[in-house]
C-alpha cells in the first residue's frame, strides 16, 4: 500500500515522501496515528495544501525537543530492584520503569520514546537512547542497583561484583581457619 508520510519516520522516509508499506502497518499504525495518508490524488492535493503547516509544526516540535534534549542529555536516573548475589535481577527493568524514574526527576518522557533494544536484567549502569523527536535523540544513563547506597557506589565507578568476590575470598579464608582449629582440637583429644 502506498502512503504519503506526514512526518519523518525512522527507517521509512522523510515528510512528503510516498512510500510503499505493508497494508497492516499502514492501517494499524501509520494511518491511525496520523503519521501518513493513503496515496490518492485527493490526498496528494490535500498534502500539498497542508505542507507548509506541517513543516511549521514539525519545526516547532523540533525546537521544543531540542530544548528538552539539552537538559535531558546525559541525565542519570536510579532504579532500585531486587537482585541475586551475582547481580542478576529477579525480573527486568522496562521502559515504563525508566519513564517513571525520568518523570520523578522532572522530565516528561513517554515510555514509547525510550529505546530499549534488550531488557535490562543486570545491576549496573546502562546507557539508553531517548527519541524526543524523529530528528532529536539523546542519551540517558539508568543506574540499576539493589539499594541507594549501592547506586552511589556504582555511580562512582566501583565494581559491585568484584567486591562480592573479595567477600567470598574472605569466607574461604575463615572456613580454612575453622578447619585448622577443628583439626588441632581433634589432635589434642586423641
Amino acid at each position: 500500500m502506498d502512503v504519503i508520510l506526514l512526518e519523518r519516520i525512522a527507517k521509512l522516509g522523510q515528510m512528503g515522501e510516498v512510500v510503499s508499506v505493508r497494508p497492516g502497518y499502514a492501517r494499524n499504525f501509520l494511518l491511525t496515528q496520523g503519521k501518513a495518508l493513503r496515496a490518492t490524488k485527493e490526498n496528494r492535493a490535500k498534502f500539498d495544501q497542508m505542507k507548509a503547516q506541517l513543516e511549521a509544526r514539525n519545526l516547532e516540535l523540533k525546537k521544543e525537543a531540542d530544548a528538552v534534549g539539552a537538559k535531558l542529555n546525559g541525565a542519570s536516573v536510579v532504579v532500585i530492584r531486587q537482585a541475586g548475589e551475582s547481580g542478576q535481577l529477579y525480573g527486568s527493568v522496562s521502559t515504563r520503569d525508566i519513564a517513571e524514574a525520568l518523570t520523578a526527576s522532572g522530565f516528561t518522557v513517554a515510555r514509547q520514546q525510550i529505546v530499549l533494544n534488550h531488557p535490562i536484567k543486570t545491576i549496573g549502569l546502562h546507557a539508553l537512547p531517548v527519541i524526543l523527536h524523529p530528528e532529536v535523540e539523546v542519551s540517558v544513563t539508568v543506574n540499576v542497583a539493589r539499594s541507594a547506597e549501592e547506586a552511589e557506589r556504582l555511580a562512582r565507578g566501583e565494581d559491585i561484583r568484584a567486591r562480592g568476590d573479595e567477600d567470598e575470598d574472605e569466607d574461604v579464608v575463615v572456613a580454612e581457619q575453622v578447619v585448622e582449629v577443628l583439626a588441632e582440637e581433634g589432635e589434642e583429644q586423641a
